[in-house]
């Protein structure tokens, strides 16, 4: 059973980012009431799938994901979806303080008791990682009597090797065609990734079921924070 939450705020750079992630968490936690917010950064306009033979140019692409985005916040039943117009891979080279303060607006406006994003560290893409800085020390400024909890999504090859087993699992097999429908949503970008997991579904693959069983988490350290 997934907590009550008073509000819950999820931040990741890209769109599909919370399809991948999160999405059976952010359907389980709408279907109980509680509310959501999304604050997607960019609109994944740098996108590496333009389609053989192509549907989309750089030029058209943003359009495309936005409309993808809108309808995968659909499918989960977002009401409040931000699009926060950064460009995207250039995150990493934004000023640290200004993406603090682009979190710290969205917690002194929402007053969340718990921030979904990425784990700083293990995020991979620069994007991921830029986010995580930003989610981290915002929320370590504050008074540690009224910070939100901090669940962090960490999918690096050495996660488990360093971080141990996930801290949060969340079960997500009854909302897991919601989870499918916004991947599908995605669909300019996860098509190849979609068709391989519904077929690994179908013939009860471990691998491919556990995207569609739960979703792992990881609290943070504040006592041994090392995020510069």
């Amino acid at each position: 059973m997934i907590e009550n939450e008073r509000h819950v705020l999820v931040i990741f750079p890209h769109p599909d980012d919370e399809a991948f992630g999160v999405s059976g968490t952010i359907t389980s936690y709408i279907k109980q009431g509680t509310p959501l917010t999304y604050a997607c950064l960019t609109l994944g306009e740098m996108g590496r799938n333009l389609g053989k033979p192509a549907f989309a140019t750089r030029e058209t692409l943003p359009d495309i994901r936005k409309k993808e985005l809108l309808k995968a916040a659909e499918a989960m039943g977002i009401k409040d979806l931000r699009m926060m117009g950064m460009r995207d891979k250039t995150l990493e080279f934004e000023d640290d303080d200004k993406m603090k303060q682009l979190v710290t607006d969205l917690i002194e406006e929402l007053n969340p008791s718990l921030v979904i994003s990425f784990y700083p560290g293990f995020a991979v893409h620069p994007d991921h990682e830029a986010t995580a800085r930003a989610v981290v020390k915002a929320l370590r400024d504050m008074d540690s009597a009224h910070r939100p909890k901090f669940h962090g999504v960490a999918f690096a090859n050495d996660t488990e090797e360093k971080l141990g087993e996930p801290d949060i699992i969340h079960d997500i097999r009854d909302v897991q065609e919601d989870k499918l429908n916004a991947m599908r949503a995605h669909i300019s970008q996860t098509a190849h990734m979609l068709e391989m997991l519904e077929e690994g579904i179908k013939a009860n693959d471990p691998e491919a079921l556990k995207w569609v069983t739960n979703e792992r988490f990881y609290t943070y350290d504040w006592t041994n924070d090392s995020v510069e």
